[in-house]
């Protein structure tokens, strides 16, 4: 089973070139990969060099409050809800 492209008729993997047909569209393939992660690595160093923030932002918890809703008998889940926080950022902030 193989594929013909209707446009470009080199573009064949059902002659007697398919092997090196699916060898060059692998390497051209391959090629376009790296030079993507190029770019993203580049563009990646630019905005660290100009100095924009990457990633999400920081929340910031009030270690305190976590305190006082987990000795009121409130389990993670609950707080986690209550303060609309992640449930690890909440038991990072209590150590």
């Amino acid at each position: 089973m193989g594929w013909r492209s209707f446009t470009e008729q080199y573009l064949d993997s059902t002659g007697m070139f398919k092997d090196a047909v699916v060898s060059i569209l692998a390497t051209i393939a391959k090629q376009e990969r790296v030079r993507i992660s190029e770019r993203v690595r580049a563009g990646l160093a630019r905005a660290r060099k100009n100095g924009q923030l990457l990633g999400w932002p920081r929340v910031r918890v009030d270690a305190a409050q976590v305190r006082k809703l987990r000795a009121k008998g409130l389990s993670w889940r609950q707080v986690e809800r209550k303060l609309r926080v992640p449930r690890s950022t909440c038991m990072r902030a209590v150590e």
